[in-house]
């Protein structure tokens, strides 16, 4: 008897976000039709709070959304704690197995936008099962 396991699927890969699009938005011709604000919030309330308004989001039929992170406080880290910890950690989250369903590609935001401190995520169209 063979026990041998099976690999679970792939993740779908992540894109860029099309010059064309990000042209759209810089010009203020595509809308950022959900946003998400992150910052101030701690590590796990922020993943569970990104991972929740990416399935509403998508479920509701939103393309293109704007998370801000927030670029990190000026103020000096204390005992070797770095500070912009969202801005860091957002997009590694995106990068994860478990968003893959949901997001098609992510990057920076336009200055008008947030600039440094948020990022636009491509949302995946949700794929409806059925007759």
């Amino acid at each position: 008897m063979s026990t041998a396991k099976t690999a679970p699927p792939a993740a779908p890969p992540l894109a860029p976000i099309e010059r064309r699009l990000r042209t759209q938005l810089r010009r203020g011709q595509q809308t950022v039709e959900a946003s998400i604000d992150l910052h101030g919030m701690r590590q796990g309330e922020a993943h569970l709070a990104l991972c929740a308004f990416l399935r509403r989001e998508q479920a509701r039929g939103t393309r293109i959304c704007l998370v801000v992170t927030g670029k990190g406080g000026p103020a000096p880290a204390l005992f070797g704690d770095e500070r912009g910890v969202l801005r860091r950690m957002v997009p590694h989250w995106l990068r994860l197995a478990e968003l893959r369903p949901l997001v098609l590609g992510f990057e920076e935001a336009e200055q008008r936008h947030g600039g440094s401190g948020a990022l636009y995520v491509r949302l995946r169209r949700l794929r409806e099962f059925g007759p």
